[in-house]
């Protein structure tokens, strides 16, 4: 029976090999090492799981990453502070968690990264809307039919698997892919 489970997340994993998802992971990736090179901001924000990634993803970035390029990115996951969230929730409302922080400490060329699920977030999408009114970099890592997100978003990585768990490893998964090129990059420097 768990062979059963291996084979179907071995299966849905595979997804990340299609072109056109390994185009947009590149492009992810430049942008990061760009805004590296250009000591700009990154901010990652989701919810539930994708939360726990977003911290995940931005520890491996500040440490992770900085073993390979001698000095990490200037990250932030912003589901990292419950009081800032738990104010602002209360405050403004949750679709604004997100958002407000991106008003506040978001500049042009900064890069935001939101994960979901469904894409469809109100506190996701807002992030989306003000940071591409700054001007940022956005993209987008999603699962299921990608929802409004997918078309905001400056590139959209998409993973069409309607299976939650799927969509918050292949999150990681496109985090731990771009810590190995920043590796290979600093190595052919």
């Amino acid at each position: 029976m768990i062979k059963k489970f291996l084979d179907y997340y071995k299966n849905q994993v595979n997804l990340l090999t299609e072109e056109h998802n390994t185009i947009k992971i590149k492009k992810l990736a430049d942008d990061l090492y760009r805004s590296w090179n250009q000591k700009k901001n990154i901010f990652i924000c989701g919810n539930g799981g994708s939360a726990a990634n977003a911290m995940h993803i931005a520890n491996d970035f500040i440490y992770g990453a900085g073993k390979n390029l001698g000095k990490g990115f200037k990250v932030e996951a912003l589901s990292s502070n419950s009081s800032v969230i738990t104010c602002l929730a209360n405050d403004i409302g949750y679709e604004k968690i997100y958002s407000e922080q991106i008003r506040v400490k978001g500049e042009k060329g900064d890069v935001l990264i939101v994960l979901s699920g469904s894409g469809n977030s109100k506190n996701i999408l807002n992030a989306l809307k003000i940071a591409n009114k700054i001007g940022m970099k956005t993209h987008a890592i999603l699962g299921f039919d990608g929802g409004y997100a997918k078309r905001i978003s400056k590139n959209s990585i998409h993973f069409s698997v309607n299976d939650m768990q799927i969509s918050e490893d292949l999150q990681l998964i496109v985090g731990h892919v771009c810590m190995k090129y920043f590796a290979e990059k600093k190595n052919k420097q």
